[in-house]
């Protein structure tokens, strides 16, 4: 590399490169600068034994799948295939089951907190199929491959491993135990190790928050995180709207809090389908769909605030609409039980 690249790009930042690519392709991830840094912040910051991170650090490397699964997200794809992922009948079928199986907890939550059980059941089906789905990853593995070799957000993850160890320290746990997704979500909710320690609660209090095997703790934890981020009880969640010409087009945008009076919708032709106090704002979205297998049309939706909190746990508003369809799907199909 010549003298002059060297000071454009600044030295400092050519030998983070290196380390990172050398971390990338040799799979080792202890006696890096940036781990050294990390196990040095977590004994002065929050009293670590030094000697044990080094220890636990030798049995941690980087994984090239978890990279590889991490840079090719299913929200990155149409609505309509995204769709059929989680729209499907065993999906539906499991989450009634889920539901019978467990109805008091569920009952005890909506009461306590008015989080309806159908969104409940909903997120626990789109995270694991209800717990049977919750990864295969080592969480430990997880965060620190995305900590270390994973530049782009590097930081949220260095965050989230330095939550997981201390929850680990806190719940008494094996930092090696604990299996999750390829992004480090734990459990049935697939909760990051900060959502854990922020709203994990224990519903039967027996001493343990376990989002891994104990149902009515990932019921009541779904419960509190959506309370926690202001869910408002009794209020709609999303609403067909339809629209002559395209003048709604200009009010699209990515930010998903709702920004938009309901008088504004007549203003850009949208009729929606339901009436709503007049001061009530909303989020227009548009959802794309095939159409004779070739061509895309949209299908156009607002969001109110219980919608912007379902993305509040994944920011999509494909994973918003997956979880609120799936909802209604179990709650018209499940019938009154005994």
């Amino acid at each position: 590399m010549n003298r002059e690249l060297i000071k454009v790009l600044g030295l400092k930042s050519i030998v983070l490169t290196l380390n990172l690519s050398l971390m990338a392709c040799s799979g080792n991830i202890k006696d890096t600068d940036q781990v050294n840094a990390f196990i040095n912040k977590m004994v002065t910051s929050h009293q670590f034994d030094k000697f044990e991170l080094n220890e636990l650090f030798e049995a941690v490397e980087i994984n090239q799948d978890i990279l590889k699964k991490i840079s090719t997200p299913a929200e990155g794809l149409p609505w309509y295939k995204y769709r059929k992922i989680f729209l499907t009948d065993a999906r539906i079928k499991g989450g009634i089951k889920f539901w019978r199986e467990n109805a008091v907890a569920l009952a005890v939550v909506e009461r306590e907190t008015g989080v309806p059980p159908e969104i409940i059941v909903a997120i626990i089906g789109v995270e694991t199929f209800y717990g049977q789905k919750t990864g295969n990853f080592k969480v430990l593995e997880a965060l620190s491959t995305l900590a270390f070799a994973y530049p782009a957000r590097s930081q949220f993850f260095l965050g989230e491993l330095e939550s997981f160890l201390l929850l680990c320290r806190e719940e008494h746990l094996n930092p090696l135990g604990p299996i999750g997704s390829y992004a480090g979500a734990m459990g049935a909710p697939q909760f990051m190790p900060s959502s854990f320690r922020n709203y994990a609660v224990d519903f039967d209090r027996d001493g343990q928050r376990d989002i891994w095997h104990n149902n009515s703790d990932v019921i009541a934890s779904v419960a509190n995180y959506f309370i926690k981020h202001q869910w408002q009880v009794g209020q709609a969640i999303a609403i067909p709207v339809s629209a002559t010409g395209e003048s709604y087009k200009y009010v699209l945008s990515k930010d998903l809090k709702p920004d938009l009076r309901i008088d504004q919708l007549e203003s850009l032709n949208l009729k929606i389908s339901r009436t709503l106090p007049f001061n009530t704002k909303v989020k227009l979205l548009a959802y794309e769909q095939e159409v004779l297998g070739q061509k895309t049309s949209e299908e156009l939706w607002v969001g109110l605030d219980n919608f912007y909190v379902i993305t509040r746990y994944n920011h999509s508003p494909l994973y918003a609409m997956a979880v609120y369809q799936l909802s209604q799907s179990i709650l018209n199909e499940k019938g009154t039980f005994p």
